[in-house]
């Protein structure tokens, strides 16, 4: 397993990630979070992302529960929202949530602490002037972005340059294979300020895991099956023409296309860790499989040539409105 600095930190994290979106209702309940957990950090996995509206409001608790003793041996993520602000303040809103997760976590300080989507209700100098005050008390450790275009990234280093206080260490964006979009603009600016990407979606809701074939209905019990919106947007005449090819490029290699997809985003330099939600130990195996698997040079180059003309729209079935992203319920923002 390849580990690697999240920005400029001293905090080093697995290639794999845990999403902690299925953690908690309607997924997987506590044991089953718990025995997830263990079984990735068994296998060298230190890095586990959730938030505070994962699971509706559960996933922080079971990941408390299920690193009781081995708090050591984790990188712990979580982000806070800033949706529906109304008349409450940012100084109030940011360290309520602060709090409440440090008692759902069950510890004393939470290593990265991301905003989840960007809001224009407030300016960035109140953000991260008020996130700098949780990082002085040693609450958090570093701070990072999630859903944040180039000129927010721009624009936050240059305040936290300015005012010496800390800045975003990492973006957390929509990133794969057929979702390429960040490559414009948000990744050159990570590059350019020493920011790394944590890629969700990485599996594009599972398209890229070849569960889903072309003119037939989606298997029983998958995202597909349940009208996900992603899935229907990643089913272009085009995408399924590339997804044989990947198919066929991983076949001949005795590997799965969704190893491939986990494999190129981990060969990429700005990425520090791929995140993927998963609910069984299976899961989990195929998906260490592809953080470990190293594409030489050539095989980076000929699986990006051949996704370079993947259609996928930046907002990828969400309305962007307000400067905030709305999802629906059977897709929760951060998945597979």
């Amino acid at each position: 397993m390849r580990f690697q600095a999240l920005g400029h930190t001293e905090i080093r994290v697995s290639a794999l990630g845990l999403g902690g979106n299925t953690f908690g209702p309607p997924r997987i309940d506590a044991p089953a979070t718990t025995k997830v957990i263990h079984a990735a950090l068994e296998r060298g996995v230190n890095f586990i992302d959730t938030a505070s509206v994962y699971g509706q409001g559960h996933s922080e608790q079971y990941v408390g529960t299920a690193i009781q003793g081995r708090r050591a041996d984790v990188v712990l993520a979580t982000k806070f929202t800033l949706r529906d602000l109304g008349d409450e303040t940012l100084q109030h809103r940011i360290r309520a949530q602060c709090e409440q997760s440090l008692r759902r976590l069950n510890t004393d300080w939470i290593d990265l602490l991301q905003v989840h989507q960007p809001s224009d209700a407030l300016t960035t100098d109140e953000l991260l002037d008020t996130l700098a005050t949780l990082v002085r008390e040693g609450k958090v450790r570093a701070i990072g972005s999630s859903n944040y275009g180039a000129w927010r990234i721009a624009e936050s280093h240059a305040h936290a340059l300015a005012a010496g206080c800390p800045g975003f260490v990492t973006a957390q964006n929509h990133y794969n294979l057929l979702h390429r979009h960040p490559e414009q603009d948000l990744i050159p600016a990570c590059q350019r300020y020493g920011v790394s990407l944590i890629p969700y979606h990485p599996l594009a809701g599972g398209f890229l895991t070849g569960k889903y074939r072309a003119g037939e209905p989606a298997p029983a019990g998958t995202r597909g099956a349940a009208g996900s919106m992603i899935v229907k947007h990643m089913s272009t005449d085009l995408n399924w023409d590339i997804l044989a090819k990947l198919e066929r490029f991983a076949r001949e290699r005795d590997r799965g296309v969704g190893e491939l997809a986990i494999a190129w985003l981990v060969a990429q330099p700005v990425v520090s860790s791929v995140i993927t939600g998963l609910s069984n130990i299976d899961q989990l195996v195929q998906n260490i499989n592809g953080a470990t698997w190293e594409l030489t040079a050539e095989e980076i180059a000929e699986v990006s040539a051949l996704t370079d003309q993947g259609t996928s729209d930046p907002s990828e079935g969400y309305q962007i409105t307000a400067g905030r992203r709305q999802h629906h319920q059977d897709d929760p923002i951060h998945g597979r």
